[in-house]
């Protein structure tokens, strides 16, 4: 639709159509999460690669298959409102969290400090 459409011309208010094309978008979404339907340790495993810095959405779409939209539309869900404007925060300028933004040579998803086993940074 065009945008002129979607406001009202004497009031200036958004019109009728631009609430149904809202509703639409908004069903779509339902839609796809109910396709998708994950158990509660994906929904946890999502959040915590969501979460972490060196994780890009694209090895979250690769896993579950949810682009850097619908990761962000999974978070709004699953998230406090605290919470999820916190992590939306924090990753807008997070380059490492895109694939394409992240240096050539860097071809991991953890810190090379990192130790083999578990999840603890090595003391040096």
């Amino acid at each position: 639709m065009k945008d002129e459409n979607l406001i009202c011309q004497y009031s200036g208010l958004p019109s009728l159509a631009s609430y149904q094309l809202k509703q639409k978008k908004e069903k779509a979404i339902l839609l796809k999460a109910e396709k998708l339907n994950f158990s509660d340790q994906d929904t946890d495993r999502i959040i915590q690669m969501a979460w972490e810095d060196r994780t890009p959405f694209e090895a979250i779409e690769f896993q579950f298959g949810l682009k850097e939209k619908d990761v962000i539309e999974f978070m709004r869900k699953n998230s406090l409102t605290s919470s999820f404007r916190m992590w939306r925060k924090r990753m807008k300028a997070r380059k490492t969290k895109h694939a394409s933004l992240r240096d050539l040579d860097v071809n991991r998803f953890k810190c090379n400090r990192q130790r083999g086993t578990g999840n603890k940074i090595s003391k040096r």
